[in-house]
């Protein structure tokens, strides 16, 4: 009996199992950006170097601190040895110990430990910039994959639909050819038309796949066959942008992007760099405490006795003037300086990119929307005309060459419609990206 409910569980969680996994998930654009900043191997190992600058700020830290050092020994010596107390010498074994303790402090080292915690933090700094930059250029990617499946969803819909309408008017055909309203020429013509149809839904239908599997791929999905996006409807965004001058979006674009503050930071560093450089040339001064002492296991004076009769201490400060180390400080020096220069002209490189990018960009979406405005005439106009040249066609008034040449017409508009849509839809979100719009969600 036992063994009959315990199979009747196993079967029930299994079964419950499979249904969980049947009931297929579906992410939305919200669910694949935070997936892919999630699992994205470089911004794993963005982590991980921000993680290291931490470390080093701590090694930044601790140069601030004394230095301790404690040392000891314990050592037998065997052998011909003079008697400490009758002073006649003895084969014997003697036992001695020995203790040391030192602290050293910097006093000034050419305010090089400052300068290194300053270069530190701006370490960490330059980590988090450079990680969020990176969060950014995933977001946008995933974003414009996203956008792909959906309209690549959407141009299947449509040869799904256009499929059954050649079906449905390859049946009116043969109809008609049976009662010889039609030659066999134009019979012909509507079953190659709708062989081209069948055609166009497989290739339609392998753009949706090939579209779904890379970004499951970018997401790091194994089982990308089963991947699927939510249902969203992504309906043409309700925005001012294109209102704003691309110096005004640039402007708020130096302070907001990540890729910028990283350059400024950049430079910070390389000229904190350069005054750690010059610091190797100035005096150094250091203090200094040491205490030490011994004792011998077998002598008649006691331990403690020992330990402060043959202590020694030691405290003073040294200084040391760098004068001449073969060029090394002065061609440091030089580095750090063209370094700086170059990591300048960096920044000044990237600033200018990015009012580049944002010119292009609002040319870009300018010209998008204006194409999905003529998209959406061009559609309504080629559909007003199929619609005519179908009845015509029906009505034995239009030949079939005609009619089918209106009906391609008419699906090309159709998929260059949904092409335009998310061609604006994606180009307004990263103009608004530019200019400090975070959500890509909508």
């Amino acid at each position: 009996m036992g063994r009959i409910i315990k199979s009747i569980i196993i079967v029930f969680v299994t079964s419950a199992y499979s249904i969980s996994l049947s009931a297929q998930e579906k992410w939305t654009l919200k669910d694949c950006v935070e997936r892919a900043i999630e699992k994205n191997i470089s911004i794993k190992n963005s982590k991980l170097d921000l993680l290291n600058s931490s470390e080093n700020k701590k090694i930044a830290v601790g140069n601030f601190l004394p230095s301790f050092n404690l040392s000891g020994n314990h050592n037998w010596n065997t052998g011909l040895t003079q008697n400490i107390t009758t002073g006649l010498l003895e084969n014997q074994t003697t036992q001695n110990s020995s203790v040391n303790m030192s602290v050293g402090l910097d006093v000034f080292n050419g305010l090089s430990n400052i300068r290194r915690l300053h270069r530190a933090n701006l370490d960490v700094l330059a980590k988090k910039y450079q990680l969020e930059d990176m969060k950014e250029d995933i977001s946008l990617l995933v974003a414009n994959s996203y956008l792909q499946i959906l309209f690549n969803k959407e141009q299947l819909s449509i040869q799904k639909s256009q499929l059954t309408v050649s079906k449905e008017e390859l049946k009116i055909a043969n109809e008609r050819y049976n009662n010889g309203v039609i030659p066999k020429g134009g019979l012909y013509e509507i079953e190659a038309n709708f062989a081209k149809s069948e055609q166009n839904l497989v290739i339609a239908e392998n753009n949706y796949q090939i579209s779904k599997m890379s970004l499951a791929q970018l997401l790091l999905f194994t089982d990308s066959e089963n991947f699927e996006i939510a249902d969203e409807n992504y309906k043409i965004p309700t925005t001012d942008i294109l209102q704003k001058k691309a110096e005004e979006i640039y402007k708020v674009a130096l302070l907001n992007r990540n890729d910028i503050k990283l350059a400024k930071t950049n430079l910070d560093i390389a000229i904190k760099d350069q005054q750690i450089s010059k610091s190797s040339a100035l005096p150094s001064i250091g203090g200094y405490y040491s205490y030490n002492s011994r004792v011998i296991i077998d002598s008649p004076i006691s331990l403690n006795n020992q330990f402060d009769l043959n202590a020694g201490e030691s405290i003073g400060l040294q200084i040391n003037i760098p004068i001449l180390n073969g060029l090394t400080t002065r061609t440091n020096i030089k580095k750090s300086q063209l370094n700086v220069l170059r990591v300048k002209n960096f920044l000044d490189q990237t600033k200018l990119d990015l009012e580049n990018t944002i010119n292009q960009s609002l040319n870009d979406a300018q010209g998008a929307l204006k194409a999905y405005q003529a998209a959406k005439k061009t559609k309504l106009a080629r559909e007003t005309a199929y619609n005519y040249a179908k009845e015509r066609f029906e009505n034995g008034a239009l030949n079939t060459i005609n009619f089918l040449q209106a009906q391609q017409l008419f699906e090309a508009s159709q998929s260059d419609l949904i092409k335009a849509k998310y061609d604006y839809i994606f180009k307004i979100k990263v103009l608004e990206f530019y200019f400090g719009v975070p959500n890509l969600y909508l």
